[in-house]
């Protein structure tokens, strides 16, 4: 089961997908994050479908990103081992953290907007654990009661500002460089361990790897956080990208505009955006 969120021309509407049949929530008014992470609010709305409460919609055109105000984005570095390898980097013993600003989230086929004072603009596609619960000092076994679902996070980056000022925040953080969507995939629907990723620019695969390629699990990552942190609704936890990133393939191959990168997980949907220019 998925929830999406898309604009119409009435306003923004919720739906819930089902078995690839998308059913309109507006009996249940627009659930908080909270509520997604509540696994009544799941069954009851799992349990409309069934008896035909809510009315079957095409599928929407106008996709939003599912989670209405995303309140952190915590991202973990060198988080697979083949992105490890590629980069000939020792596995870490303990998660590798970053941050990106929240105002750098866009929507589903929203363009990225490649600034004029960078060249090095990069993709990389991740698996996104979304916060619905209030976590401190959680165990990885109870880490999964916390998740209000998984989304797809394409974690852009200007590798020139990264490299320059010697530290992530600027070059992950420009306006639209974190598109995020198209759905949100409730827990007990994904085995988010084990679940295949891929990247395409152009049509072409760049990444391709498995979450079971992960170092560090969604459990083992909640936990490490949770212990050091608060984790409140809203908190997008990116976590990490496989190998195949532009800036290490030769010659490296990077974001310019015209572009059209699609990040694909499996079990929650393709997130597609097209790179334009600053103007």
């Amino acid at each position: 089961m998925q929830f999406v969120r898309f604009a119409t021309s009435g306003g923004v509407r919720w739906g819930v997908t089902v078995d690839e049949q998308t059913y309109a929530l507006d009996r249940f008014g627009d659930p908080t994050i909270e509520d997604l992470a509540t696994p009544g609010y799941r069954r009851r709305v799992r349990r409309a479908v069934e008896t035909g409460e809510l009315p079957a919609i095409e599928e929407p055109e106008d996709y939003l990103t599912p989670i209405p105000s995303v309140e952190q984005i915590i991202c973990v570095g060198l988080n697979y081992y083949d992105h490890a390898e590629e980069q000939d980097e020792e596995i870490p013993e303990k998660p590798m953290l970053f941050s990106k600003s929240p105002l750098s989230v866009t929507d589903p086929n929203a363009p990225i907007v490649h600034p004029d004072d960078v060249e090095q603009v990069d993709y990389e596609v991740e698996l996104g654990i979304v916060i619905g619960r209030t976590a401190s000092e959680v165990s990885a076994d109870e880490a999964e009661e916390y998740v209000a679902g998984y989304t797809i996070v394409n974690d852009v980056s200007a590798r020139d500002a990264q490299f320059e000022d010697g530290q992530f925040f600027r070059g992950k953080s420009y306006d639209t460089f974190a598109p995020m969507g198209p759905a949100l995939t409730t827990p007990e629907s994904i085995d988010a361990n084990n679940v295949d990723v891929e990247l395409r620019l152009n049509g072409e695969v760049k990444q391709e790897s498995s979450t079971e390629e992960f170092i560090f699990d969604v459990g083992d990552t909640i936990e490490y956080l949770s212990h050091r942190m608060t984790l409140q609704p809203g908190t997008v936890i990116s976590t990490g990208t496989p190998g195949g990133v532009g800036i290490f393939r030769d010659p490296p191959e990077l974001l310019a505009p015209g572009d059209t990168v699609e990040a694909e997980v499996d079990g929650i949907g393709t997130l597609e955006n097209h790179v334009v220019s600053d103007e």
